[in-house]
C-alpha cells in the first residue's frame, strides 16, 4: 500500500511539472503582434493612468512612444532578419560599444522629452518608475543565469 501511495504521488508530481509552462515570455509574444500604434496608445494609456496626464500631454507622449516603438519595430525587424538569412555574428567590443552608447543617447534624448512634457513630479515618477523597471528586469535576469 505504501508504494502504491509512493507511486501515485511521484506520477502526480511527474505529470504537473511536465505540464507547458506559460512563464514569462508570454507577454512578450503578445506585444509582438502589435503594432507600432498600439504599443504606443498602450504605453500612453499607462501613463496616463499613472501620472494623470491631461490631454495635450497624451498627445505629446504618444508622439514620443510612437517614435520609441518604431525605433524598436526596426531594430528587432533588423537584427530578425539578419539572423535569418545567416549574417548576424556577435558583435565585437566595439561594436558592442557602439550599440550601447546609441542606445544610452536615445535614452537620454527620451529623457529630456518627457522632462519637457511632464510637470517636475511626474516626472520624478515617471523616473522612478523607469529604475524600478530597469532593476525588476536586471533581477530577472540574475534568476534566469542561476536556472542554467
Amino acid at each position: 500500500m505504501k508504494r502504491l501511495a509512493t507511486l501515485l504521488v511521484l506520477m502526480t508530481t511527474l505529470g504537473l511539472t511536465a505540464q507547458k509552462q506559460d512563464g514569462p515570455r508570454k507577454g512578450r509574444e503578445l506585444k509582438a503582434n502589435l503594432t507600432t500604434e498600439q504599443l504606443a496608445t498602450l504605453s500612453t494609456k499607462k501613463l496616463t493612468l499613472l501620472l494623470d496626464l491631461d490631454d495635450g500631454q497624451q498627445k505629446k507622449v504618444m508622439e514620443i512612444n510612437l517614435e520609441q516603438a518604431e525605433m524598436r519595430k526596426a531594430k528587432h525587424a533588423e537584427i530578425t532578419a539578419k539572423k535569418e538569412s545567416g549574417e548576424w555574428k556577435k558583435p565585437t567590443a566595439d561594436e558592442r560599444f557602439e550599440i550601447e552608447n546609441t542606445r544610452l543617447d536615445h535614452q537620454i534624448a527620451q529623457h529630456q522629452k518627457m522632462k519637457k512634457v511632464l510637470t517636475e513630479e511626474q516626472y520624478q515618477t515617471w523616473k522612478k518608475l523607469k529604475l524600478k523597471k530597469i532593476m525588476n528586469g536586471k533581477k530577472k535576469m540574475q534568476e534566469k543565469g542561476r536556472r542554467g
